[in-house]
């Protein structure tokens, strides 16, 4: 069986997921330890970032890397197209999708964090005691905003970010309205690169990602709650029901990420 050594929460181990989902490929999530388990993985992959793809002896680092292996090594329902322009067009989209979705989806997430403590407190653990909750919701958002200048998710970088994310919004509702899918008729790398790095902007309306229950369907105030942008957002749950499993069991403890152990 195929093996996806992620971080859950990753959007861009959810866009491989949503690959592999799509082609109906049978495969196990590892869920990597950050520090020593990232270690463990570079010896075997060559670099520390999830996801990486283990197909029995072959290490396949990097979500889009991973994308071009499974259509080689397993060709049924393709998410690359063979048309020139076609495939041209996805591996723009992907990549755009990539770096500016995936990274600006990350800032504006953050500063949400920072400005609105009921946003915040609902990615925690559903084990987390209230009192904890309590306190994690009370830090001032100013506090948390001068926290994150230093890292580069300050107050402007943030507002540059949700102006970024707005127009990217908006060209995707234009695209989409009067076609299924953003480059054929049929899902490709680009529309699963899509869906999966808008993770960070409005959190998918069921549990197809293992988070706590009450995070699923809330996402960047201005950004998730914004009516124009809806047609995207719907698009996008259609995406998950008719091709991503959902997630089986109980929502997300606070045990913690799986340690790894590489032979």
């Amino acid at each position: 069986m195929l093996e996806l050594y992620q971080f859950e929460a990753s959007a861009y181990s959810e866009k491989v997921k949503l690959i592999l989902d799509y082609k109906q490929l049978p495969y196990k999530t590892v869920e990597v330890t950050p520090g020593v388990g990232q270690i463990e993985l570079y010896q075997q992959s060559g670099q520390r970032k999830v996801p990486v793809l283990k197909d029995g002896s072959d290490w396949i680092p990097d979500s889009t890397a991973i994308a071009f292996y499974l259509d080689d090594k397993y060709p049924d329902r393709p998410v690359i197209p063979t048309d020139p322009r076609q495939k041209g067009l996805c591996l723009a989209l992907e990549d755009w999708a990539d770096e500016s979705l995936g990274i600006q989806g990350r800032k504006a997430m953050i500063g949400a964090f920072n400005q609105h403590p009921n946003f915040r407190t609902a990615l925690l653990p559903t084990a987390t005691p209230d009192l904890l909750k309590n306190l994690v919701g009370a830090v001032p958002g100013d506090v948390l905003s001068i926290l994150g200048m230093g890292v580069g998710f300050g107050p402007d970088s943030v507002k540059e970010a949700t102006s970024i994310l707005k127009q990217g919004l908006e060209a995707l509702c234009l695209m989409l309205s009067s076609q299924p899918y953003l480059v054929s008729d049929q899902p490709t790398l680009a529309d699963f690169a899509v869906a999966g790095l808008t993770m960070y902007i409005k959190f998918p309306a069921a549990r197809y990602v293992d988070l706590p229950e009450g995070i699923c369907d809330k996402g960047v105030p201005g950004l998730a709650d914004d009516i124009s942008f809806q047609p995207f957002f719907d698009w996008r749950d259609r995406l998950y029901a008719d091709y991503r499993q959902t997630r089986e069991g109980a929502p997300a403890s606070d045990t913690g990420p799986t340690p790894i152990n590489i032979d």
